[in-house]
């Protein structure tokens, strides 16, 4: 028989309950260089800025903890983050417009063929995205953090969403459904 404690601890931990738990510091940014490519034969020259990100994750309370997860471990997982890409040049690694090629201590970048930079590898984050626009920072992140979830077996997430500003009032959000 199922006592008043029972019940009440089952519609605590009913999976039909759900939470949102955000987090967003001011030490999740980013100072990195970039430039995209435009519809059409146009790629923008190269100049920085100063990025923000904040993330959301929904999921259902854990039952032995009562949260979806640790705001500690999302804090360091994202800060780790924005540092390896911090005062780095973006550089898209699946732009058919750009082609960017490593020589040794250097990364060489073409755009359309034409020769257009010579970085330092070291000043460089080679990144496995189209373009550098928000859009597609918001979702490399996110699947990073989805696959570093994933490995530490977290099965009470149901949505993940991340969003990552290039300057007040001008951000992308991507938003993924989990399971």
């Amino acid at each position: 028989m199922e006592t008043a404690e029972d019940a009440k601890h089952r519609e605590l931990m009913s999976i039909d309950r759900e939470f949102r738990v955000s987090v967003t510091k001011d030490y999740l940014v980013f100072a990195s260089a970039h430039f995209i490519t435009f519809a059409g034969h146009r790629c923008e020259s190269l100049h920085g800025h100063n990025y923000r990100v904040g993330i959301t994750i929904e999921g259902h309370l854990d039952e032995q903890s009562w949260y979806v997860l640790d705001f500690s471990e999302v804090k360091k997982m994202m800060r780790r983050y924005c540092d390896e890409i911090d005062h780095k040049v973006l550089l898209p690694l699946h732009n058919p417009k750009i082609q960017v090629e490593e020589q040794g201590d250097f990364v060489h970048v073409a755009y359309q063929g034409n020769p257009r930079y010579v970085f330092p590898r070291s000043d460089c984050a080679l990144l496995p995205i189209p373009n550098t626009t928000v859009e597609m920072l918001a979702r490399y992140l996110a699947h990073r953090v989805r696959h570093e979830l994933e490995e530490h077996g977290l099965k009470n997430l149901t949505g993940l969403e991340l969003e990552v500003e290039e300057n007040f009032g001008q951000s992308a959000t991507y938003r993924e459904l989990l399971k």
